[in-house]
């Protein structure tokens, strides 16, 4: 990456670029959603106007942080899930390495961030070759050093041989193994039990989490929001730092919520139904971020 940017190698440090990619360019229209919404496994369509006035919502609290936005624009072969743009690619310190999708309506995305990339000016570091596949959203880097990757139906064993190579030895990669949950075809990811709020500072979901890595999140110090069973469907685990304890989350986790406020967080909520719930995918699976302090 040019010098101006600082990787993101960090989930909860101020959030000061970002790239996102608007519903009315994901979801394209009613037409569209109705075409495609049954094989991407959303849980009903969502309505267009709506998912459009959420976002707008939802960019808003985003700059209320004073965080730049790059938006991708639209492209060919991309539909409604290139909303959850965290996705199709990944920052390391050396740039920004391309993914492969597990989802063949996906394959596209990882190509279209990259001509966003160009025009941006942003360096890329490689991408992720078939028949490797990782997604964004199994990739959660603890602290600037580790890296951990959820090893589930997104993301394979030959992404990972990948990315270890990519990212390099000044990297400790931690692999976890992802539950079947509801199987090859849901929407899972790491980031759909785990999101990291402040260094140490977490919400979970527990009966989901590899004991393995829980207890590394544990032995490092940090306290765990657990997300209760009626909470996890809403988004309730999936919750986006702006800044170290200042959070974004889907309206609708109001024990999830009053966790995080009792631990000290600033808690953001937009209404989410129509570009979160519905799509399976909270305000992580929204935003790429470039660039953190």
């Amino acid at each position: 990456m040019p010098d101006r940017v600082s990787p993101s190698l960090s989930e909860v440090g101020r959030l000061k670029r970002v790239v996102l990619k608007h519903a009315r360019e994901s979801f394209a229209g009613p037409d569209a959603i109705a075409a495609e919404w049954r094989a991407l496994n959303f849980t009903a369509p969502p309505d267009f106007a709506r998912a459009v006035a959420e976002y707008e919502a939802f960019a808003a609290l985003i700059t209320s942080s004073g965080t730049r936005i790059d938006w991708l624009p639209p492209a060919p072969g991309t539909g409604l899930d290139s909303i959850y743009v965290r996705d199709a690619s990944i920052v390391s310190r050396s740039g920004l390495i391309l993914c492969s999708m597990a989802k063949m309506q996906r394959e596209p995305e990882p190509v279209a961030q990259a001509r966003a990339f160009h025009q941006w000016g942003l360096r890329e570091h490689g991408a992720i070759q078939p028949p490797g596949l990782l997604e964004g959203g199994d990739i959660v880097w603890l602290d600037a050093r580790t890296l951990v990757v959820g090893r589930g139906y997104r993301t394979n064993d030959e992404g990972i041989r990948q990315l270890r190579t990519l990212v390099g030895d000044a990297v400790d990669v931690i692999v976890t193994p992802l539950p079947h949950w509801r199987g090859a075809g849901d929407v899972f990811h790491l980031m759909s039990i785990v999101s990291p709020v402040d260094r140490d500072l977490a919400v979970v979901y527990s009966p989901l989490l590899p004991i393995p890595f829980r207890d590394l999140l544990i032995d490092r110090g940090i306290k765990l929001v657990e997300v209760p069973d009626d909470e996890f469907d809403t988004m309730g685990a999936n919750v986006l730092a702006l800044s170290p304890r200042r959070c974004v989350m889907v309206a609708g986790n109001p024990r999830t919520r009053a966790q995080l406020e009792q631990a000290g967080a600033e808690v953001l909520e937009y209404e989410g139904r129509e570009i979160s719930v519905k799509g399976g995918g909270g305000p992580t699976c929204l935003t790429r971020p470039i660039e953190r302090e």
